[in-house]
């Protein structure tokens, strides 16, 4: 059985250092996907852009600097507060969000609950996801 972890959240976008707008944004972590969490940033009234990357990643965050490429997370503080910032970077362009460290570590914690850290591969069916590409090629 299939267990899902969802988190609706607000995120900052820096614009500048003076200057940041409100990014409303949805995480959900399947246990049919142990590796990943998806985001989902709602940017316009219709519009959201979608991520994927990998759990660890952000729980690292939380505590240090970490990932290179396409996604970075580190902590941080805004006005007073705990945050965690994500750089994210496509061809489309660059993004830097901040979210509240709270948030996102109770999160965390209910992913951890869900499929504890190391255990990932016993939720992970590699015959499943094989057939899937196979399938798509």
């Amino acid at each position: 059985m299939n267990t899902t972890v969802s988190c609706e959240l607000h995120l900052r976008l820096v614009v500048s250092s003076e200057s940041s707008l409100p990014v409303p944004a949805g995480l959900r972590y399947d246990t049919a996907d142990p590796y990943a969490v998806h985001a989902t940033f709602h940017t316009g009234a219709e519009e959201t852009v979608e991520w994927v990357f990998a759990r660890d990643l952000l729980a690292e965050g939380l505590h240090r600097p970490t990932g290179t490429g396409d996604v970075r997370v580190w902590p941080s503080r805004s006005h007073g507060q705990g945050v965690v910032c994500i750089a994210l970077s496509s061809p489309e362009g660059e993004a830097l969000l901040e979210a509240p460290a709270r948030a996102l570590e109770t999160f965390l914690k209910r992913t951890d609950a869900a499929v504890p850290p190391g255990t990932e591969h016993r939720h992970f069916d590699l015959d499943t996801e094989l057939s899937h590409i196979l399938a798509e090629s």
